[in-house]
């Protein structure tokens, strides 16, 4: 007999999926990170909101969410995927060319704001000095999470207040692991009479360093070779399972030796973070991160006591505002005191001085183990999930004031501090990297023009690698994929790999996202350069063409005709070639124009440096 289908049991997942399916794309549509809506969303639908008029039997209990602590537990893993991200971006040569904002002001933001609210904590409201600090710490952090994507809509990264922020962003991201491990040997180290022994902290951190030191050096030496030979073999759904193992096994690992699973992750991500599989792994692994870190918001939202927050608003709100005010006048100094432009730094104090995503890690982590009281760790998480709602309004007053000086002299000293995807720009991308991309990419160094190559073969990548070129194993045939490798802020796309369907879909999507980017694509014959220009491409290269065209130049010059005449000639064939193979019409013609009108502009616009872009287009 079969057993019967429980749809309790599936509740909260079916729950969470429609709240994701309508969260997502509505937040997208008005330009808000959807982590706001996930907040919301775990309010409206946990047991202190709507859940209040569930009963057993009645229809409202199918829309609520109930089992606050077990969705808790699942939505944990959202926290360790999202620091195998940072992980993952933080590789150590980007962390020495960001030494100076970041170890600098961002070291100095984290330490004085930490200090100062756990002393706040300590004397205002009587916190015992280790629980104090811990919250220090975790209310100093600010939210990754929501501030990109703010900073991402308004055009903001890859300006000064951008940097700035980014700088302190990815200092913090760094501290997260060191103030996981804390809560860890803090909560090892306490005693039974509730002290902390320093001592017992000590002998607790010596066995913990040797658990992380063995989990480093054994994955430097099997990581790589791991995904080597799981890439080799070319299966998407055995790559996806070895993401997953990785970012699960040593989340795991490090748990049962005591640590965090979240810092596991993390060095899990540090570990691939310099190895050719990082582009294909991001991509891999940012929809579970997605929905993961999703239902994290919602279980802190779910957690939000309403009633309570409406019952005496103003000590939570006053707390919220404190904690704002505090750490924005902190952040604003601090950025003074390096010599950043006050209307800069006043950007960038507004948008760290909310809480952060960590904050609720921090504090949970803490709560769990013992070492912070519960009512004092939830009234922070209240007071964070207040602050980070603020992020967007503060982020558009900080746009407002900063937005009247862009001076040339401090963009120019800290362009080296933009995120990478403004790192990126003007490079070429090369898909395929094979006998022709190799060749390309040679040329391309025969005249410093910098390039990122990307190959689905192990055996070329490892040749790449080992020449020194910046190439990653991956399918560019995704959308994703392409956005990692830059291709947004990209100067052109080179695509000479032999499959010619992959060749037309890499150039659709190339064509999608940047409708003026200049698109060289190998063909295989007339037709598939035909249908390559209707998809897009700025030139398509016949193989048996050009090779004919080759063996024209080679003979004409054998027989004596002077190379000038051979060359004009080869040229002028070419071009015949190519009005021939591009779409005939009036139409195509126009777009075809319209195109390179395009590209002229953006080409124009490089040229003017130190100006914006629509600086550029004004001036044009």
């Amino acid at each position: 007999m079969e057993n019967p289908l429980h749809l309790e049991s599936y509740r909260e997942a079916l729950v969470f999926l429609a709240t994701a399916g309508v969260v997502v794309p509505l937040f997208h549509r008005l330009r808000v990170s959807p982590v706001l809506g996930f907040l919301l969303a775990g309010a409206a639908l946990g047991p202190h909101g709507l859940g209040r008029f569930a009963t057993p039997h009645n229809w409202v209990s199918f829309f609520t969410i109930a089992d606050v602590e077990g969705v808790s537990r699942l939505a944990e893993f959202g926290l360790v995927f999202l620091l195998f991200m940072i992980g993952l971006e933080l590789s150590w040569e980007r962390l020495v060319r960001l030494r100076r904002l970041v170890f600098g002001l961002g070291l100095a933001q984290v330490a004085v704001c930490t200090s100062v609210l756990a002393a706040i904590g300590h004397f205002w409201f009587g916190v015992a000095p280790g629980p104090s600090i811990l919250m220090g710490v975790a209310l100093a952090m600010s939210s990754t999470a929501v501030v990109m994507p703010v900073l991402a809509e308004g055009r903001r990264l890859n300006k000064m207040p951008g940097r700035v922020a980014f700088s302190v962003l990815l200092l913090q991201d760094l501290m997260v692991a060191p103030a996981l491990f804390l809560v860890s040997v803090l909560a090892k180290a306490k005693n039974a009479n509730g002290g902390f022994s320093l001592l017992d902290a000590v002998w607790t951190f010596v066995p913990a360093f040797l658990a992380l030191a063995a989990l480093i050096v054994f994955g430097r030496l099997l990581l790589r070779p791991l995904f080597r030979l799981v890439a080799s073999a070319q299966l998407t759904e055995l790559f996806m399972a070895a993401c997953l193992l990785v970012v699960v096994g040593e989340a795991l690992v490090t748990a049962a030796a005591g640590l965090s699973m979240g810092l596991g992750a993390f060095i899990a991500g540090l570990l691939l973070a310099e190895t050719e599989f990082r582009r294909e792994i991001e991509v891999t692994i940012e929809p579970f991160k997605g929905l993961l870190l999703g239902l994290f918001f919602v279980s802190v939202g779910a957690g939000l006591d309403i009633a309570a927050l409406a019952a005496d608003p103003l000590p939570i709100i006053g707390n919220a505002l404190g904690l704002i005010a505090v750490k924005a006048a902190i952040t604003f100094a601090l950025a003074r005191l390096y010599r950043i432009e006050a209307r800069t730094a006043a950007e960038a104090a507004l948008l760290l001085a909310p809480g952060g995503e960590f904050a609720f890690a921090l504090l949970t982590s803490a709560m769990i183990a013992g070492v912070l009281p519960g009512h004092y760790g939830a009234d922070a998480m209240v007071v964070v999930t207040l602050s980070i709602f603020l992020i967007p309004p503060l982020g558009l007053l900080g746009a407002r004031l900063s937005r009247p000086v862009e001076r040339e002299d401090e963009e120019e000293r800290y362009a080296h501090l933009a995120p990478e995807s403004a790192i990126a720009e003007d490079r070429v991308v090369i898909v395929g990297f094979g006998r022709i991309g190799s060749l390309v990419g040679d040329m391309l160094e025969r005249h410093n023009v910098p390039y990122v190559a990307v190959e689905n073969v192990v055996s070329l990548v490892d040749e790449g690698r080992a020449r020194g070129v910046e190439i990653y194993w991956g399918n560019a045939a995704r959308r994703d994929f392409l956005l990692r490798c830059g291709l947004e802020q990209a100067r052109a796309l080179v695509v000479t790999i032999e499959n010619a369907a992959a060749v037309e879909e890499v150039v659709r999507l190339a064509h999608e996202i940047r409708d003026d980017l200049i698109i060289v694509a190998r063909a295989r014959d007339a037709r598939h350069a035909t249908e390559l220009y209707r998809l897009g491409a700025s030139d398509a290269i016949p193989e048996t063409i050009e090779a004919s065209l080759q063996l024209a130049e080679t003979v004409l010059v054998d027989v004596g005709v002077p190379m000038g005449y051979v060359i004009a000639s080869i040229h002028e064939k070419r071009d015949e070639f190519r009005k021939i193979l591009q779409p005939t019409g009036e139409e195509a013609r126009a777009r075809q124009t319209e195109r390179r009108s395009r590209i002229k502009r953006e080409q124009a616009r490089r040229r003017i440096s130190g100006k914006s872009a629509e600086e550029a287009e004004e001036e044009m």
